[in-house]
């Protein structure tokens, strides 16, 4: 399998976790790619014309795309315990939240990167601000048992959300209403998953 892969994105790093997570790691080719909203990769493109990361280019059937999509198929490929089906719509409920929370902080860097200057809008920026930082509050009040249970997918989603809020937005410091999460995220943070992957 070939990973089109950056390690700045927070999608890729999420699929990058669950690999090391599921020792599938040595399993995939990694595939760097520099691309952006309006300047896509075009071998990325070819694979998934989206031209969006991450693409997972299976060996047999066709490219996978979505973080949710492909973290799900290497749990299941692996037979492991990140979806499990006792919990699996907390699960999911938790990834999607945390993949909000990584779209809104990816959008507020395009806006500065990818337009001219005399275009960035800043009410874009802080309405993108506004639905992170909703997401990892309410996370941080509603979630913590969960957090605090086995390790799953949604787990892994959060870690790398808030991973990528410390990288790209760390200025605007979400631990200053969220000690609880914070707390967490630290310790979830040693594990050997995220120490490998961080950007």
């Amino acid at each position: 399998m070939k990973l089109f892969h950056s390690p700045a994105s927070p999608f890729v790093r999420k699929v990058m976790v669950t690999l090391h997570e599921t020792g599938q790691v040595d399993q995939v080719e990694l595939i760097p790619t520099n691309t952006t909203a309006v300047a896509t990769d075009p071998a990325l493109k070819a694979a998934n014309p989206l031209g969006k990361l991450p693409a997972l280019v299976r060996d047999e059937g066709p490219t996978l795309v979505d973080s949710r999509v492909i973290t799900r198929f290497l749990n299941d490929r692996a037979g492991g315990t990140l979806y499990p089906e006792a919990r699996i719509w907390d699960v999911l409920t938790l990834e999607a939240t945390a993949d909000g929370v990584m779209e809104a902080g990816v959008l507020m860097v395009y806006e500065t990167r990818v337009r001219p200057e005399d275009k960035v809008f800043d009410g874009w920026i802080e309405a993108q601000w506004g639905k992170a930082i909703g997401g990892v509050q309410a996370i941080n009040d509603r979630w913590m048992g969960h957090l605090n249970g086995p390790v799953d997918a949604g787990q892994i989603a959060v870690a790398c959300a808030l991973g990528y809020l410390d990288f790209r937005h760390a200025d605007r410091d979400w631990r200053a209403t969220c000690p609880e999460l914070a707390r967490w995220f630290t310790q979830f943070g040693e594990r050997p998953s995220m120490a490998a992957t961080a950007p």
